[in-house]
């Protein structure tokens, strides 16, 4: 099978890329290499997919139609795994136009791209952010998500759109995956759990946002790897689906065991809560059990050990 990887230079697309490979599957990447954090970092994360003779990076930018339809027009993929994105929720409030563009106007650039060359079969990255402060707890697939706190969150909430869209009037095959709060080796520089493992061990303070009953369904990326490649397999029609854990960790209890698994300390600072942050994300994932056969398997210490340990061949 041939597959187009978009933004597989990131934390999430580079395990795919990876994963696919291993299966001995034909995977193109492609990525815009976004200044949000260092290059350097995407390229190592790529390190292990540039070695397979099965796998082409493409460095092109979502907005640039030119970029895309090249894509199509020289590879015929069996599917095509959306995962570019401007992230971040906080940056989005800043800088809600860009991450309109990108993640909006480019995601509407790949599905024309793609019905233009008979393509499709997409999976899309959406977001747990979509609920917003959602009161219902655990968060379901059937539940409203019309009052999103973030730019960033509307525009993943647009992207599910737009897919449904070209589902009823295409007849795509795409299935909008609701990511929770993924962490793991790779993970983004500026996400919690990188900041807080790097801090403890570097002997630096720490920014606790709120008093630390802020809760997350953590999801560790190998469980959401596995999710994403059912959803792959089975992809038929159009459907969102929920991929965490299933479980919360409060804000307080995961500084503890950052420090538990760290074996070290850090000074902690207090500051209110941010705009566009949610109090507590909790994933329902009846649906993702049914329809994928997906069953998170690493819990919270396991996950922070391999995060660390991942960590540590960098020091």
């Amino acid at each position: 099978m041939n597959y187009l990887v978009t933004g597989a230079a990131g934390f999430i697309g580079s395990h795919l890329t990876e994963a696919l490979l291993s299966r001995g599957h034909t995977v193109t990447g492609f990525d815009n290499f976004d200044s949000y954090y260092q290059k350097s970092v995407k390229e190592r994360n790529l390190a292990i997919a540039m070695k397979s003779p099965n796998f082409k990076l493409v460095e092109g930018d979502l907005r640039t139609e030119s970029d895309i339809h090249a894509l199509f027009e020289a590879n015929n993929y069996d599917s095509v795994i959306h995962l570019a994105a401007k992230a971040g929720v906080r940056p989005s409030i800043e800088s809600p136009k860009d991450y309109f563009e990108v993640n909006v106007n480019g995601t509407l650039n790949l599905l024309e791209a793609m019905r233009l060359t008979g393509h499709k079969k997409m999976i899309f990255a959406s977001s747990s952010s979509v609920y917003g402060n959602n009161k219902k707890t655990p968060f379901s697939e059937h539940d409203p998500v019309d009052d999103p706190i973030s730019p960033y969150a509307a525009t993943k909430k647009a992207g599910e759109l737009l897919c449904k869209t070209y589902h009823n009037l295409y007849g795509f095959d795409i299935y909008a995956l609701r990511f929770f709060s993924v962490y793991g080796p790779r993970q983004r520089p500026d996400m919690g759990i990188h900041k807080f493992l790097s801090s403890f061990m570097e002997g630096k303070a720490i920014t606790m946002f709120g008093d630390g009953s802020s809760k997350r369904d953590y999801t560790y990326i190998d469980d959401i790897i596995n999710g994403t490649l059912k959803a792959v397999e089975r992809c038929s029609g159009f459907e969102i689906v929920n991929l965490g854990e299933s479980k919360t960790v409060s804000l307080k209890s995961l500084i503890d065991e950052v420090r538990t698994v760290t074996q070290r300390d850090a000074e902690i600072k207090y500051l209110p809560m941010q705009p566009g942050d949610v109090f507590e994300t909790n994933a329902d994932i009846e649906k993702a059990k049914h329809l994928l056969d997906y069953s998170p398997k690493t819990d919270i210490k396991k996950g922070l050990k391999a995060h660390f340990d991942y960590l540590n061949t960098f020091q």
